[in-house]
């Protein structure tokens, strides 16, 4: 945006009898970036900047496309004419940015290359050293304030715990930034940036495969993920297990042999922001609460999504299910299964104690304080 504006391809124009500031022609800012190589065809140009539309970063000026044409149009960036969405996501992600420049802007700053375990870190600081330069500069009004603002950061992947261990406290432990704000990005790296998750990471439960051939109407159910964006997963039922090992009644005669067709397809994002550990969750003073539901299933299961491993997360609810019902919620880390403590178990083992134990589930779960 700050390079269009030098280049004067931002600028006040007129169409109609009527003058739009601070707008481009994208025609032009096609041509403009297959020039200055941030894009190697009009085609991916025009899938960068539908990118940035998506994102709410630009728009047409009268918001009567809501796509990207590559035309005589004129759009602008939702920052030169006051529609940016400021979202709780983006505060902190701006938040984190001016803090990582005043600190590599001051003599003496706290940031530091440090070694821990034989491996040496970029931009690292104490959590404790962190807390006293933020009062001290007076970006919180107290110690507690700063520790929130640090949970904020870490909770964002703007920050972590150099081995991603622990949470964010008023402690010696050793973080980093683990955003370099000052690397120059190219705008192609948008249409990358699911990439680096592998869908293999952490597979499907088999709670939500979806059934081989799914008839009209089959319940499906919303999942809402923490970046509020919406997917569509498969009704978390006994009977699309039922259906995949070709058993017609709604509840097991016997325990299923679970052989499923592969799911990367139908693998979504992780729910969590970032990796949560074992450790982290059991460690005193951590921001988790436990509670325990009593899910009591109907006909045809019980209503969620479990996976990931060690520990497991609930990654989706059916919020018409007998688990949204109990107070099941997404994020949540599964602790125990009917009494059985599972926090280091993997989530195929946990399926296998649902699906094998009474109607009636106790689980025990642990959930972030907001």
């Amino acid at each position: 945006r700050l390079r269009l504006h030098d280049g004067k391809l931002i600028k006040d124009r007129r169409f109609h009898l009527r003058t739009y500031p601070n707008c481009f022609v994208a025609k032009e800012l096609t041509d403009w970036l297959i020039e200055h190589k941030e894009a190697p065809d009009r085609e991916t140009a025009i899938r960068l900047m539908q990118k940035l539309m998506d994102h709410y970063i630009i728009h047409h000026v009268c918001d009567e496309h809501s796509d990207y044409k590559d035309a005589k149009l004129l759009y602008r960036f939702r920052k030169d004419d006051g529609t940016f969405p400021l979202s709780k996501d983006v505060k902190v992600f701006l938040r984190g940015q001016s803090l990582y420049e005043k600190l590599v802007s001051v003599e003496e700053s706290i940031l530091k290359v440090r070694e821990e375990n034989s491996v040496k870190y970029q931009r690292t600081f104490l959590g404790s050293e962190m807390i006293d330069w933020l009062v001290q500069e007076g970006e919180v009004e107290n110690r507690q304030e700063a520790v929130e603002l640090g949970r904020a950061l870490l909770e964002h992947g703007i920050i972590q715990h150099v081995s991603n261990r622990h949470h964010f406290f008023d402690s010696d432990i050793l973080y980093h930034f683990w955003i370099n704000f000052r690397r120059r990005r190219r705008l192609t790296e948008l249409l990358n940036e699911n990439s680096s998750r592998a869908l293999s990471e952490s597979p499907d439960s088999p709670f939500c495969l979806r059934k081989l051939n799914p008839e009209p109407g089959n319940t499906s159910f919303l999942s809402v993920q923490t970046n509020k964006e919406i997917k569509v997963v498969s009704a978390v039922r006994r009977s699309s297990i039922t259906s995949l090992s070709g058993n017609s009644n709604t509840y097991f005669s016997a325990p299923p042999t679970l052989v499923f067709p592969p799911v990367a397809e139908c693998n979504p994002k992780s729910v969590l922001k970032r990796p949560v550990t074992t450790e982290e969750l059991l460690s005193p003073g951590a921001p988790y609460v436990k509670k325990t539901l009593t899910i009591v299933g109907d006909a045809v299961g019980w209503g969620f999504v479990v996976r990931g491993g060690r520990p497991c997360h609930i990654q989706a609810v059916d919020p018409g299910g007998p688990a949204a019902a109990a107070g099941m919620k997404v994020c949540q880390f599964v602790f125990s299964v009917n009494g059985v403590y599972v926090l280091h178990l993997d989530y195929q083992t946990i399926s296998s104690l649902i699906m094998t134990g009474p109607r009636t589930l106790v689980m025990e779960v642990m959930e972030a304080i907001e």
